[in-house]
């Protein structure tokens, strides 16, 4: 018992990581994660509802992080900065993480059914950061977009991070895909039509 074991939320989601790997999404049941976390089915169920929820578990916990941060950032900040400054501020992304991000990553792009569920919690994130935005005073249109930018954003420096040779850090690479986002925008690598920086 000297050695520490992750909870059993931890543990279910290890062992699913390592089952979807070996065997695939379709081929492995709920009960064979159970198993090979050394817990019984019905714990599996008071943590998630699916077998692919045990790849989500963090959606949560991500868009409650980033609507505080939204939250807690200066009003004066405009609202495609203040999503960046908020993905930029959170630190679930670790470098300790990253390896189970991309087994995770993996396992979703060899899926139809992930790559849909993952698109529908991205959607739902954005719209819970619109309603931050629009709390804070933006107009319903600036926030709409905001949103939906800074989850374009997230999912190319996600991305980034997740792939085998990236070395920089969450952080950094969402300001890169900002700064190529204001390109997009702006067609121009200088000029960005704003008064910003």
């Amino acid at each position: 018992m000297s050695r520490w074991k992750p909870g059993a939320r931890g543990r279910l989601e290890q062992a699913a990581l390592a089952l979807y790997s070996e065997r695939g999404f379709e081929q492995t049941t709920v009960a064979d994660i159970a198993e090979r976390a050394g817990l019984a089915e019905r714990t599996y169920f008071r943590h998630f509802t699916d077998k692919r929820e045990v790849l989500f578990g963090g959606a949560g916990i991500l868009q409650t992080l980033l609507e505080q941060e939204v939250a807690n950032t200066p009003i004066t900040v405009s609202p495609i900065e203040t999503v960046a400054a908020a993905l930029e501020r959170i630190e679930i992304f670790s470098p300790e993480r990253r390896e189970a991000s991309r087994q995770r990553q993996q396992i979703i792009a060899a899926n139809p059914e992930l790559q849909e569920r993952e698109l529908l919690k991205l959607a739902s994130l954005s719209a819970a950061l619109a309603r931050v935005l629009q709390s804070r005073g933006a107009p319903e249109t600036a926030a709409l977009f905001a949103a939906d930018a800074g989850m374009a954003i997230f999912r190319v420096a996600f991305e980034r991070w997740t792939a085998p040779a990236t070395q920089e850090t969450f952080p950094q690479l969402v300001r890169a895909a900002l700064a190529e986002f204001r390109v997009v925008i702006t067609g121009s690598e200088h000029g960005e039509g704003s008064s910003e920086r």
